[in-house]
């Protein structure tokens, strides 16, 4: 059984003071980026996707397909790196994901996606880096 993920309590002006405010307002202020725009949509090399914030690792590329919507896609997550909220925010009811560390915002999940869960995880780009299989992973930031 994996250790639970320890939460940061790192001040928002931090983080801004670490990403790019395209990065910072899709992570900390839940924007969504414009389809198509990130090339990890088109990623297709074994690898991680870490939180694009804090670097902990989200999904394995094993988990990643294309879904057609213009967002990097994937079925599951790594267990116990993300945490889920009720976004009202489209009028009806979604479920949004962020990261389980730092909290940043990932995107929101659907009920539509292919075997083996039947799940889309549907990913802003910009809140993830792709590192590819046989890379060190980078240390988790503080």
């Amino acid at each position: 059984m994996s250790q639970p993920i320890e939460k940061l309590s790192k001040p928002r002006a931090a983080w801004r003071d670490l990403l790019s405010a395209d990065r910072y307002r899709v992570l900390f202020e839940e924007e969504t980026e414009p389809p198509g725009s990130c090339p990890l949509n088109q990623e297709k090399r074994a690898g991680t996707f870490i939180c694009a914030a804090c670097h902990l690792p989200l999904f394995a590329s094993g988990a990643k397909f294309e879904s057609g919507t213009g967002w990097p896609s994937f079925t599951q997550p790594l267990p116990g790196h993300v945490g889920t909220k009720q976004d009202f925010g489209m009028i009806l009811p979604r479920t949004e994901y962020h990261c389980a560390r730092c909290g940043g915002h990932q995107g929101h999940v659907f009920p539509d996606g292919p075997a083996p869960t039947g799940q889309r995880w549907c990913n802003n780009g910009l809140a993830v880096e792709f590192v590819p299989e046989g890379e060190p992973l980078p240390a988790l930031r503080d």
